[in-house]
């Protein structure tokens, strides 16, 4: 796994991190704390969802302190030549359909905006080539060619 992040997704992990370490937590402690108050566990609805919640946060958050231990910051090429992290990829598939992605670490993966891990097998194919490469994606329905129109370190309009 890539340990690669871009400034703009640190600082989202780590609000993410401070949001459940400094609200969502004690928001969560306070109502089992209340929950426990009131008897009962065994039958304590808000009590067996709120520890059920607190572990949810607490292993998000432990899996958050790992990986932002091993993060590294990447810079983005101003005019980059070649694809490298950070880059927006402009393609065209046999199809004719035409595709944009950035390539990102695995800790800012959301195809819904176009960002794509560097890990996955596009974004493997993609790596290190140039506008004009003809390559061969490999992937698990099955091989696809593509042809790179653009390269660009903000996303094209």
């Amino acid at each position: 796994m890539t340990n690669l992040i871009s400034a703009e997704g640190l600082k989202k992990l780590c609000d993410e991190y401070d949001y459940l370490w400094k609200v969502e937590r004690p928001k969560v402690v306070r109502g089992v704390a209340d929950a426990a108050a009131e008897g009962d566990r065994s039958e304590n609805a808000e009590y067996i969802y709120g520890k059920k919640r607190l572990r949810e946060i607490d292993s998000k958050l432990k899996h958050l302190t790992l990986r932002l231990k091993v993060l590294k910051v990447a810079s983005v090429p101003m005019n980059p030549k070649q694809i490298t992290f950070g880059c927006w990829v402009t393609y065209e598939e046999e199809t004719g359909d035409t595709r944009c992605y950035q390539l990102v670490g695995p800790d800012e993966i959301d195809v819904s905006v176009g960002r794509i891990s560097i890990d996955s097998p596009v974004g493997q194919a993609l790596l290190h080539k140039k506008v004009d490469d003809e390559i061969t994606v490999r992937k698990p329905s099955g091989d696809m060619t593509v042809y790179i129109t653009g390269v660009s370190s903000k996303r094209p309009e």
